[in-house]
């Protein structure tokens, strides 16, 4: 539910040790590059082309001084502008809020780190392609993750997540199954090994579940027809 691209500009400053921040602003939040909010570009609901994304966000980083917590970091951050697919449906073009709150900790144990997240994506509006309708409601996840670098090349890496949605949609506004009142857990293990300078290896393991009827798989677009979804994955990765 976060948002995958940007295009525009972004000013980063490092205060001291312990905080960092940064602001900028953009053309819209959805997931296509080099979007524009407004026509003709956009052709679901527009807005002028003076309207922008806006970001900001600030980390605060564990000092040298607190032992084994040092390097710890908390983040937080908050997007707000013009999502031209919002949960991945391009008929429903509108402003959206993203916020993040985050944070990895270091433990007592030697290369084991864990951490969480919490994601928020708020709708609140009317969209002008569905006249007389209101769009409102939020999706929220909140995922914990821990790894553990077993060797100097070999590390384990684990996820589970929820995510749960709350949106009324007004008649002809469908974000699928998935976007009403709905839920999904998921968990993910990984082993990765580092092979090589800049290569790494993975092998990965997803399970997802949909609390509420189906939201995985099916051969029509927005007829999906299993409670559960199962990812097994190899990858090789070269880092440039």
């Amino acid at each position: 539910i976060e948002p995958t691209t940007h295009t525009g500009i972004l000013a980063s400053y490092r205060f001291n040790d312990l905080l960092s921040a940064s602001a900028g602003v953009a053309n819209t939040v959805g997931p296509s590059i080099n979007s524009r909010a407004f026509a003709p570009v956009e052709t679901v609901n527009p807005y002028a082309e003076s309207y922008k994304t806006y970001m900001a966000s600030i980390a605060v980083t564990a000092p040298d001084s607190m032992g084994f917590l040092s390097g710890s970091t908390l983040y937080a951050g908050v997007v707000n502008g013009f999502n031209n697919s919002v949960l991945g449906n391009p008929n429903l073009a509108m402003p959206t809020l993203n916020a993040y709150v985050g944070g990895t900790v270091a433990t007592p144990v030697t290369g084991l780190r864990v951490g969480v997240a919490w994601d928020l994506l708020n709708v609140n509006t009317t969209p002008a392609n569905i006249p007389g309708n209101r769009l409102e409601g939020e999706v929220w996840s909140i995922a914990l993750y821990g790894s553990y670098q077993a060797t100097e090349k070999l590390s384990f890496h684990g996820r589970v997540e929820y995510v749960t949605s709350d949106i009324d949609q007004p008649a002809g506004a469908s974000i699928g199954n998935f976007g009403g009142n709905n839920a999904i857990y998921a968990v993910t293990a990984t082993a990765q090994y580092d092979l090589w300078r800049n290569v790494i290896s993975r092998l990965e393991f997803r399970w997802d579940h949909a609390e509420h009827g189906q939201a995985f798989g099916g051969t029509v677009p927005g007829e999906p027809d299993r409670a559960n979804a199962y990812l097994l994955a190899a990858n090789i990765i070269y880092k440039f």
